[in-house]
């Protein structure tokens, strides 16, 4: 089934458009593939990018919309991302990035969309955990900058992955996140107070 991609706001889309045509933003990124493209480098796929900053002990996730991301494709794959955050003033860009998470969501994507059920992609951030996942949201009317994972939505880490989360492997929401409340929860040591 087709992934339902939501729309990102317009001017985030713009300002992604208006770095890629500006030889200051792209030279400044550092990002080799990006500067010395052959074939135009374009936004595609535009992915809300949401926080999880924490777990409630009765499993409940309480996230934010941080922005928007943009894979950016130059010929047949991605070579880089852009990245844009709300400001005062609205949408703007961040900045461009490349590295692992690029080429894994891409896997991700292409590997969603192979999947029976049709779902709303997303990403969700862990930054306690050095965790990104592809949150495959299943309630396709859902403006794709609200929401909490529902516990039937699916979550694929994405590589890198935490040691012991394969990547690549679909979980759902109600087993992943028990796993991972229990990896944030602090230990307690011995003698130290409740």
């Amino acid at each position: 089934m087709p992934l339902h991609v939501p729309p990102a706001p317009a001017p985030a889309l713009r300002s992604v458009l208006t770095a890629l045509g500006s030889p200051t933003a792209v030279s400044e990124a550092r990002i080799s593939a990006l500067r010395s493209a052959q074939d135009p480098a374009t936004p595609e796929l535009p992915l809300p990018v949401h926080v999880l900053d924490r777990i409630t002990p009765e499993g409940v996730s309480a996230t934010r919309l941080a922005g928007w991301r943009f894979l950016i494709r130059c010929g047949d794959h991605a070579v880089a991302a852009a990245e844009t955050r709300l400001t005062a003033d609205g949408w703007a860009f961040s900045h461009f990035f490349e590295g692992p998470y690029v080429t894994s969501t891409e896997r991700a994507l292409r590997q969603a969309e192979t999947m029976a059920q049709p779902y709303q992609p997303r990403l969700l951030s862990m930054p306690s955990l050095y965790t990104l996942t592809l949150w495959l949201h299943g309630d396709l009317s859902d403006d794709g900058a609200t929401g909490h994972p529902a516990a039937t939505d699916l979550l694929v880490p994405l590589a890198p992955a935490p040691p012991g989360i394969p990547a690549h492997v679909p979980h759902r929401v109600a087993d992943l996140l028990p796993l991972l409340t229990h990896r944030v929860t602090p230990i307690r040591l011995m003698g130290s107070p409740a």
